[in-house]
């Protein structure tokens, strides 16, 4: 694993928020392994207590229920923190077209709150996630980080939002913001019971339980699949790349694209299943090919992603079996 060689001081203390959700939890599993103190932050609107769960024994951990909406929850987690891993948000381009009012004041309130807590708290740097959806309709591939298109769906807009929150807050007030375009993050936790899953794992349950998956448009879809510990790895080098790579976002992927098809016939390999597909209707909102350049990244923050689709898919998929089961 590309993160666990990174070291930080011995008294290092990291606030994850959305430490109940699929990354943050990640992210707090590996701090809290490599021996660092974590705090956690999550109302659990879609976080789960079974993540938490995993550390109530850790005497590394601890955790606040609350809101990043409520200021002064926001400035509670913050106290004494190093560094601010910020992942709290609500995700789901389809939802968000359903509840664009909801998806302002959480998204883009809650993450301004956390930056002002952050400020106030003279924490050492806020890292917080963005999307690959910043990229709209821009037909580029790949996506090159400046060259973006016109968003569509609500949730893309919080995150352009996010992002110049995050320009600001390092130009005006000093904070070390930087900010991550995740592209199509997969891997254990991530929920596959969500009206909004994500597509991996809603194929994984489906061909687990003998049914037909269906894919969205005619299949040819394509993404830039992400192992959940290159974005761990990524996180980690942000807290401790120089100051130039502040204020700005930055492309986290594996830099390859992968059709919805394809990664049809891996997960049928891996699980030895012979299921045809059921082809639906193309979302609302959908970006019909994602892929990125991961080059800034590199660069800057010296992000080395060590695990491809295939390879993750292969770390992953026996966590499915074992939770679906």
């Amino acid at each position: 694993m590309g993160y666990e060689k990174i070291e930080f001081e011995k008294d290092t203390r990291f606030l994850v928020t959305g430490a109940a959700g699929f990354i943050g939890s990640n992210l707090v599993e590996a701090l809290l392994n490599m021996g660092y103190h974590v705090r956690g932050l999550d109302n659990f609107s879609t976080g789960k207590q079974e993540n938490i769960a995993l550390f109530a024994d850790n005497q590394l951990f601890e955790f606040i229920e609350g809101d990043i909406c409520d200021l002064e929850t926001c400035h509670k987690a913050c106290q004494g923190i190093d560094y601010v891993l910020h992942q709290a948000a609500l995700g789901s381009i389809p939802r968000s077209i359903k509840y664009p009012v909801m998806y302002e004041e959480v998204n883009i309130g809650g993450t301004v709150k956390m930056m002002q807590a952050a400020f106030d708290a003279k924490v050492k740097r806020f890292i917080y996630a963005s999307s690959s959806s910043v990229y709209g309709d821009s037909p580029r591939l790949p996506k090159v980080e400046g060259e973006e298109g016109k968003v569509l769906a609500p949730y893309a807009l919080t995150k352009v939002v996010n992002e110049e929150y995050g320009r600001l807050y390092f130009q005006l007030y000093d904070l070390e913001t930087i900010g991550f375009r995740y592209f199509n993050v997969f891997g254990k936790r991530q929920d596959p019971y969500s009206t909004y899953a994500a597509v991996i794992p809603i194929f994984v349950k489906k061909l687990l339980a003998e049914e037909q998956p269906i894919i969205n448009g005619d299949g040819n879809h394509s993404r830039d699949f992400t192992y959940i510990d290159n974005v761990i790895e990524a996180n980690l080098k942000a807290c401790l790349a120089p100051q130039k790579a502040c204020g700005k976002a930055y492309n986290i992927a594996f830099g390859e694209n992968t059709s919805l098809n394809s990664l049809y016939q891996k997960l049928c390999q891996l699980l030895q299943k012979d299921i045809e597909p059921i082809y639906g209707l193309e979302r609302v909102g959908d970006v019909k090919h994602s892929l990125a350049d991961i080059s800034q990244a590199k660069i800057m923050i010296g992000y080395a992603p060590s695990y491809d689709l295939g390879s993750g898919l292969e770390r992953a998929i026996d966590w499915y079996k074992e939770y679906l089961a």
